[in-house]
């Protein structure tokens, strides 16, 4: 099982990861500073929940942890670990259409909302990460 120690830290590839979804009570952190922006994560076993400079960008329910999390203008990377199937929700462009990749197979092209976000589906087996890949169509 992954969990991210101090709820979120920045890898040396420049990338964050974030999440516990171990644990039993809300946990949150407010404050993180990483490469000029400000990150708040919520994480426990319900919902993991991440902002910058307070702004949405990622939640998922129930809680996930999130390792290798990479943000660029048009498209978003990271591995997701939990110990059930999750819904996840991300922060992008609106009304924009992008590509969703799990593990190298696409799931489909997605629409976002009016308000940039994009939701999908995750199955997931415990102790057994996911690539998540969402890039602009």
């Amino acid at each position: 099982m992954a969990v991210v120690e101090g709820l979120i830290r920045a890898e040396e590839n420049g990338n964050i990861s974030f999440g516990d979804y171990s644990q039993t009570e809300k946990k949150k952190l407010d404050g993180f500073s990483h490469q000029g922006k400000s990150y708040k994560v919520k994480t426990f076993r319900e919902i993991t929940r991440l902002e910058r400079d307070g702004a949405f960008v990622y939640e998922s329910t129930p809680g996930t942890t999130v390792l290798d999390f990479q943000a660029e203008d048009d498209k978003l990377a990271f591995r997701l670990e939990s110990d059930e199937d999750a819904e996840i929700t991300v922060g992008l462009a609106e009304e924009t259409e992008y590509k969703v990749l799990v593990d190298g197979n696409e799931i489909g092209v997605l629409k976002s909302s009016l308000s940039g976000k994009l939701t999908f589906s995750v199955e997931l087996n415990p102790g057994e990460p996911v690539s998540v890949e969402i890039v602009k169509a």
